[in-house]
Formats: structure tokens, C-alpha cells, sequence
């Protein structure tokens, strides 16, 4: 088969094909890649035996004779988490489910662990739910741990500041959807806490009580 020659794409550059529903990957023939000429194939994230077989189809139909190695070159349809293009199919399929449970704030959360997938994982038995900002958060927290909170000093507490301390203390950890304008966020933060739950009347998501 004659091999076209060609400018390699940089890592995470290949032609994205049109979005689907489930996460895919690029896999790359190295040895045309090395010799200057693009050969691959966009593979659904579907278990890893099915990805194995398109891949050794791939490398069957290589210009270079012999073709044995590959790598991950582009993917798609993973909310903005990061794969490495090494990473195991393994690896690529269990994140792919982890993003089809979670979606976007899937891919937010494993961002925020450093791409570790167990930890964004864990994460989730911890989901506090939707929230404008981490100060309505501390309020509803206080006051349905049932805390009396006088008329008169309820405007001269600072919510926002309890919210921060909980971040900061690590009791909670704030993933923020949305993008902020000045003071304002124009969407929500998400919040994991180490708090018991139990479920909303408005079906926001879990309300937070704190652990004994």
C-alpha cells in the first residue's frame, strides 16, 4: 500500500470526527507516524477486547509492513478528561464509563483529582448536591442541622466565610459548572462533603447533615 506522506499531527490533534454518544479514541499506527505518514482509526470506548481486536485490524491495514505499535493520539466525548496515550484500554474503557455515569461533572471531577480516577470515584459517595454558591450551601447546612438562628443576627453572618473555612478544612470539596462574572457565578457549584445526606423535597439533590 503506498504511503502518502505527510505532516504527523501533534499529539491531540487528530481530525476529530463528528461527536457521538459514547467516548472513543484515536489510535495511531507508530510506525507510519514515524515515517511521516498518518494511519490510524477512531475506536468506540466500548471493553477493552473489542478495541484490541480494531487495533490489530488497523495495524494489519498499515502501510508499513509488520506495524506492531501504537498510541493514543486524539479522543473524544470524555467532558474534558484527560487520557495519556499510553494509557491502558483498561484504563480508557473505565474512564469512558465513569463519563457516561457522570457526564461534564464527571470529567470536572477527575480533573480536579489530577486525572485519578479512583479518587473522583470515591468522590461521588460523597455528592451534597447543586448549590448557587458554597455560602447557600453552609446556610442550608446550618439550618437543617436544626441550629436556631435569632432573626436579628441572621443578616450579620457570614456564609460565604463558613463555606470557605469547610473547603478549606477539607470537609468539602466545590466543583464549580458554571463560569463567574465579577461577583456573580452564573451557574452552580457542586458540592462533595463528608456529611450524611438525605434527599431533597425540591429533588435538587441530597441535603447535607453533618456526620456524628
Amino acid at each position: 500500500m503506498p504511503c502518502e506522506p505527510a505532516t504527523p499531527a501533534p499529539l491531540g490533534t487528530a481530525s476529530a470526527l463528528p461527536s457521538e454518544d459514547r467516548p472513543r479514541i484515536y489510535v495511531a499506527c507508530l510506525a507510519a507516524y514515524n515515517n511521516g505518514c498518518l494511519h490510524g482509526r477512531w475506536i468506540e470506548a466500548t471493553t477493552p477486547d473489542e478495541i484490541m481486536g480494531q487495533v490489530r485490524a488497523m495495524l494489519a491495514a498499515s502501510p508499513l509492513p509488520g506495524a506492531e505499535e501504537w498510541a493514543i493520539h486524539d479522543y473524544e466525548g470524555f467532558e474534558g478528561a484527560s487520557l495519556s496515550e499510553y494509557a491502558s484500554f483498561e484504563t480508557v474503557c473505565a474512564l469512558a464509563e465513569f463519563i457516561a455515569e457522570h457526564g461534564r461533572l464527571g470529567g470536572q471531577v477527575h480533573r480536579h483529582f489530577g486525572d485519578d480516577l479512583e479518587q473522583a470515584r470515591a468522590a461521588f459517595d460523597d455528592y451534597a448536591g447543586e448549590y448557587r454558591s458554597i455560602a447557600e450551601f453552609a446556610e442550608e447546612l446550618t439550618r437543617e442541622c436544626g441550629t436556631e438562628i435569632p432573626a436579628s443576627l441572621q443578616y450579620y453572618i457570614d456564609w460565604d466565610a463558613m463555606g470557605r473555612d469547610m473547603e478549606m478544612n477539607g470537609d468539602i470539596i466545590t466543583v464549580e459548572t458554571g463560569i463567574r462574572s465579577g461577583p456573580h457565578l452564573l451557574d452552580a457549584v457542586i458540592v462533595m462533603a463528608r456529611y450524611q445526606t438525605r434527599p431533597r423535597e425540591d429533588g435538587r439533590g441530597p441535603i447535607a447533615g453533618h456526620m456524628s
